[in-house]
């Protein structure tokens, strides 16, 4: 039976994959011109909603693998690799660390980390309960 928290966790992790999927889809052509998010969100703050829901993922991933699920490790390793992305990001904004912390990547890049970051998430909402 879903609970609230894995309820969450997929609203959550489609909110972040649809910011992910729809700059992608203006990008080839598809959708109107809000589709484009990336004129909206500066990157400073596409930064903290990636920090953010990787916390989100951490702590889902921590319940995944005390129910003794396979995916929480794979989802652990997820969580950590985009909230390092995302906080580093956020650092060089700030003119923490070296020049490479506040380096500007494409935006396709974003966009991908995003699905990937709300697909695992939405997983999470079922792998919870196994």
């Amino acid at each position: 039976m879903l609970e609230a928290k894995d309820i969450m966790s997929m609203v959550i992790g489609a909110v972040i994959t649809a910011v992910g999927i729809l700059p992608l889809l203006h990008a080839i052509g598809i959708g109107p011109d809000f589709f484009n998010l990336h004129e909206v969100l500066p990157i400073t703050i596409i930064s903290w909603i990636l920090a953010v829901g990787a916390l989100y993922l951490v702590y889902d991933s921590v319940i995944e693998i005390t129910n003794s699920n396979a995916i929480g490790w794979a989802s652990i390793i997820v969580a950590f690799v985009v909230l390092a992305f995302g906080v580093l990001t956020i650092l060089g904004g700030f003119g923490i660390g070296p020049g490479l912390f506040g380096l500007e990547l494409p935006t396709i890049i974003y966009d991908i980390i995003f699905i990937v970051e709300g697909l695992f998430l939405m997983i999470a909402g079922f792998a919870m309960e196994m």
